[in-house]
């Protein structure tokens, strides 16, 4: 079985993110200092998955302000997808929520994108609403998504079940 370490960012890990960046996101993605800027956010919280030879797989970042967080940003390098990681990291970005008393999540995805429309449904996400022509690349809508009161039982029953799905893979936290 593979093990993954879910590790705070550092700055020596923006070269590889920012090549998964350029792998996921060819035509439009994110500059390497973008993510220097982040990572010098106080506001900002970044994660990346690495695997047991310390190779960065994938990547989480998100901003808490106030009451509520938003998410960024999240990749998965395509050789690392179909393990759980993403799912992973949505785990740890939760548990991050709770422990700094945040009630609200939301970010924003491309309409197209099923599988991470999937993935942030099971989080009980729902679409409020569409910015329109949202990513510059191609014009594409973005959907706006939200999640209810993440301290109502609905919510943390289902994100019990989801903690409980990661113990399945070997992911620890450093």
């Amino acid at each position: 079985m593979r093990k993954f370490t879910i590790e705070k960012m550092q700055t020596d890990d923006v070269g590889d993110v920012f090549e998964i960046e350029k792998i996921i996101h060819p035509n439009h993605h994110w500059s390497k200092e973008s993510f220097y800027n982040e990572l010098a956010n106080n506001l900002a919280r970044y994660w990346c998955v690495k695997d047991e030879n310390k190779k960065i797989c994938a990547y989480i970042g998100y901003w808490m302000i106030f009451e509520e967080a938003h998410i960024t940003t999240l990749g998965v390098h395509p050789d690392y997808r179909r393990l759980q990681l993403a799912q992973a990291l949505m785990v740890k970005a939760v548990e991050d929520c709770y422990s700094e008393m945040i009630k609200y999540i939301t970010l924003e995805v491309r309409e197209s994108n099923i599988p991470a429309i999937t993935l942030y449904e099971k989080f009980l996400f729902e679409s409020i609403g569409v910015r329109k022509n949202y990513y510059q690349d191609n014009g594409e809508n973005a959907l706006i998504m939200f999640t209810q009161n993440i301290w109502y039982d609905k919510f943390k029953n289902n994100f019990k079940v989801l903690q409980e799905n990661i113990k399945k893979v070997e992911i620890t936290y450093a």
